[in-house]
């Protein structure tokens, strides 16, 4: 049982080993991606990117929305109260 078990190990870490190098390889010369392909990852990267920086605009046009809302609210609110 224990001969079993050092085998499997040692089959199996050989493996691993060879699929450490080979992802190495495939990485190092690009990414196993075509020129294509990187160039639609970077076009989708940067569409992404821009989609967070306008939600990044949008928020701070909000803030102010609500800035301006609640300002009126306490205007109206302080005129009611100046009526009574």
């Amino acid at each position: 049982m224990n001969s079993v078990l050092i085998v499997g190990i040692v089959f199996g870490s050989i493996i691993m080993v060879i699929a450490l190098i080979c992802s190495t390889v495939v990485i190092s010369r690009g990414g196993g991606l075509s020129q294509k392909g990187r160039k639609y990852h970077a076009d989708e990267a940067r569409m992404i990117q821009d989609i967070y920086n306008s939600l990044g605009d949008m928020e701070r046009r909000v803030e102010s929305l609500e800035t301006i809302m609640l300002d009126r609210f306490d205007d109206r609110k302080d005129e009611k109260n100046d009526d009574i």
